[in-house]
């Protein structure tokens, strides 16, 4: 029988061990030193969507951490190569564009527009190439030769199978025998010479979209169509294949089996296995200085331990309720999702529903306080520092001197690269970000920055230094890199509509109508609308809540005018009309409430 001959390379002496970075490998299940292919670069390579449907949430997780494993690799001064895929020819394509009326180029391109739409709004701007696998059938078809020519796979009535039996190491990615396997089965069976065997090359049925080959007219096999795509573009052994943990097997198992075969070499020296999204409901508080220790033991799903096969069928999908990304990112904002996605490490189970992610912009609006707080204070524009852009430039500028405040910022910092360092550990990476965000607001507290301190210099000098170091930081999580977008029109409205509410809300304060007062603060709370109290006027931020704010805000305003003509405070009543006209917006009294509308 023959066999593949699979020996772990010896990297390229200039290619030493990375001293501090140690990354989680699904194939030892353990923590390893980071060490290259090549000296100073990096090759990566995603799992991306096959593109029968719309994005939903789950596509999204491994795009956002990789992008953030790219930006964290070139800060400390790799060269990075990321590769995601496009699977635009499958079984659920033909079967969307048959339902639909159209071809399968058409559904894939509609899709393809809508999962790059959704990448855009949540920052993912790093990836480097986008095979798509019809783009690339010469390739793919090279590889099903090779491995023929190999002995390792045989044609059947027009279909190619790869033969697991002659591969002594498959099944070495999810620790599974071969004789456990009951392969794809369905209606190809007959034609296989093990159950476990898996097409490399499917014959053409009337009227599917085929391409010619040496076995006839049809089209790749899933697992093969990776194999290809990621040796054209990065090599035949590179360092990082992600995923998620649903694809270990048979997906991974069989690109491992195809590739390490046809080369006689490693494919991956790193694989990278991202948690999966399960529909919670209980929302976790953020701001914690660590979201999870990186030492602790993994979770259920985490790199193939024991739960894994519950973590995978417990994943959200379309046929488990998921979808919708784009109005999802439309009622929440791309940033916060993005947020969301980060705050955990990436091997943990996400729970995810609507109040869990409210409740990451909570923590989100931290952050936007503090920035807004420096452009008050400062003049000047966040969005416009120049922090350090590579680790050795920042270790430089983080000197501390004997400061205090700069020395704990410098804390926070490396805390923050121990973190990432300890297989990317965003949500601990995150943790120190608040920490450094709560030594800024109490340096500006105790320096009085908002008051008789905003001429002292040197304060002002540090805090700048200390906003500098935020962004250097959060520039590696893909986190405040410009700033939000501009407000829809309801959003405007409800920019107009908050002045009156504080003045409402002050006026009760100040005739000592203090449950007026405290109506008007807890309707805002669910909302996701916080007011902050500051010397001469009031403040309010926005981090979650109801979709429709604005609708809210004016049921609301109409309560509050019902309760004073209620207590014949007709003064007020007037006011809010007066004010709400002055806007544009109409109240009609009816028999079974007020109505407003706009002009």
């Amino acid at each position: 029988m023959t066999v593949s001959t699979r020996t772990k390379p010896t990297p390229d002496k200039s290619s030493a061990p990375h001293p501090t970075l140690r990354i989680y490998n699904t194939l030892s299940k353990r923590k390893e030193p980071f060490v290259t292919v090549r000296p100073g670069k990096v090759g990566i390579y995603l799992c991306g969507p096959t593109v029968y449907d719309k994005a939903h949430i789950g596509h999204m997780v491994g795009p956002v951490i990789f992008d953030c494993v790219k930006r964290y690799l070139e800060y400390c001064g790799y060269d990075v190569t990321w590769v995601v895929n496009i699977t635009d020819v499958d079984d659920k394509l033909i079967k969307k564009a048959n339902e639909r009326g159209i071809s399968m180029l058409d559904v894939a391109e509609e899709n393809i527009a809508d999962y790059n739409s959704n990448l855009a709004a949540l920052g993912v701007d790093q990836i480097d190439h986008f095979p798509r696998a019809t783009e690339c059938m010469a390739d793919i078809i090279d590889l099903i030769r090779s491995l023929i020519d190999c002995g390792f796979a045989y044609q059947s009535d027009g279909d190619v199978y790869f033969d697991v039996s002659k591969d002594a190491d498959y099944g070495k990615l999810s620790n599974r025998s071969i004789d456990s396997m009951q392969g794809d089965g369905g209606s190809g069976g007959e034609r296989k010479r093990h159950v476990a065997d898996f097409a490399l090359w499917k014959a053409a049925k009337p009227g599917e979209p085929s391409w010619d080959s040496p076995w006839g007219a049809g089209r790749p096999g899933w697992h093969i169509e990776c194999s290809a795509m990621s040796k054209k573009l990065l090599g035949e052994t590179f360092d990082i294949h992600g995923g998620g943990l649903d694809l270990v097997f048979p997906h991974h198992e069989n690109e491992i089996a195809q590739s390490e075969c046809c080369h006689a070499k490693p494919m991956v020296l790193y694989w990278a296995h991202n948690g999966l999204l399960r529909a919670g409901t209980t929302a976790a508080k953020i701001g914690a200085r660590t979201e999870r220790p990186a030492d602790s033991p993994p979770r259920s799903g985490e790199g193939l331990g024991e739960g894994s096969a519950e973590a995978v069928s417990g994943k959200m999908s379309r046929s488990k309720g998921a979808g919708g990304l784009a109005d999802l990112i439309k009622r929440q904002g791309g940033q916060r999702v993005r947020f969301f996605l980060l705050r955990t490490h990436y091997r943990s189970t996400v729970l995810f529903n609507e109040p869990e992610i409210e409740e990451a912009g909570k923590g989100l609006e931290t952050f936007n306080r503090l920035l807004k707080r420096y452009a008050r204070i400062t003049g000047n524009d966040f969005y416009a520092l120049k922090p350090p852009t590579t680790r050795e430039d920042g270790e430089a500028a983080s000197a501390a001197g004997s400061d205090p405040v700069l020395q704990s910022a410098a804390v926070c910092r490396q805390k923050f690269l121990a973190a990432m360092d300890d297989d990317f550990n965003t949500g601990g990476a995150i943790g120190e970000l608040f920490e450094l965000a709560k030594i800024t607001n109490k340096f500006c507290d105790d320096a009085d920055l908002e008051g008789a301190g905003k001429t002292d210099a040197a304060a002002i000098a540090h805090f700048t230094s200390l906003l500098t170091t935020l962004k250097e930081l959060s520039n590696i999580l893909g986190l405040f890199t410009q700033p939000l977008p501009a407000t829809t029109a309801s959003d405007d409205l409800l920019a107009k509509l908050m002045p009156l509410v504080i003045d409402l809300r002050a006026t009760a304060r100040r005739i000592k109508n203090f449950a007026a007062a405290d109506k008007i603060r807890a309707a805002l709370a669910p909302i996701g609308i916080t007011l902050e109290d500051r010397a001469g006027n009031t403040e309010w931020t926005r981090s979650g809540g109801v979709s429709d704010a604005t609708n809210a805000i004016m049921k609301l305003l109409i309560q509050l005018r019902a309760d004073a003509r209620a207590a014949k405070d007709f003064a007020t009543a007037d006011t809010i009309r007066n004010r709400l006209t002055d806007l544009g917006i109409t109240l009609e009294d009816r028999a079974g409430g007020t109505e407003w509308t706009r002009t």
